[in-house]
């Protein structure tokens, strides 16, 4: 689909600018406004899935992407709406822009944190 209108070098400044996203990867982006449910959902899942460490993923959506979120943190991806409005080099634009890229969370330090606590609270 076709970024009609959005001027997606200034959508990935402010990436840069308003977010913890990697900057020395590739953005990608997925323009889901004309999808109707649930295929923004499930398109924007499958490109997730294919995200290295250091990409970003901008995806551009007609409504904010409610139930999307929950399965971003379930699958380990951060995610963060770009206020577009104080962009000067955006005209007025429909989207609402999410980047997602993935966590640094380890979940090998997630899981030792986990066991140390539980290690703490047990009764011998």
């Amino acid at each position: 689909m076709e970024l009609e209108t959005v001027d997606s070098t200034a959508i990935e400044r402010a990436v840069a600018e308003q977010t913890d996203a990697p900057t020395d990867g590739e953005i990608t982006h997925l323009d889901v406004r004309e999808l109707g449910p649930p295929e923004p959902l499930r398109e924007t899942l499958e490109r997730v899935e294919a995200l290295s460490e250091v990409d970003v993923l901008l995806q551009y959506n007609d409504r904010i992407p409610q139930f999307l979120f929950p399965r971003l943190d379930d699958r380990g991806f951060a995610h963060v709406g770009i206020e577009t409005d104080d962009i000067d080099d955006i005209d007025e634009t429909d989207a609402v822009v999410t980047a997602i890229w993935r966590d640094e969370v380890d979940d090998g330090d997630a899981a030792g944190a986990s066991d140390a606590a539980s290690e703490e609270t047990s009764i011998p």
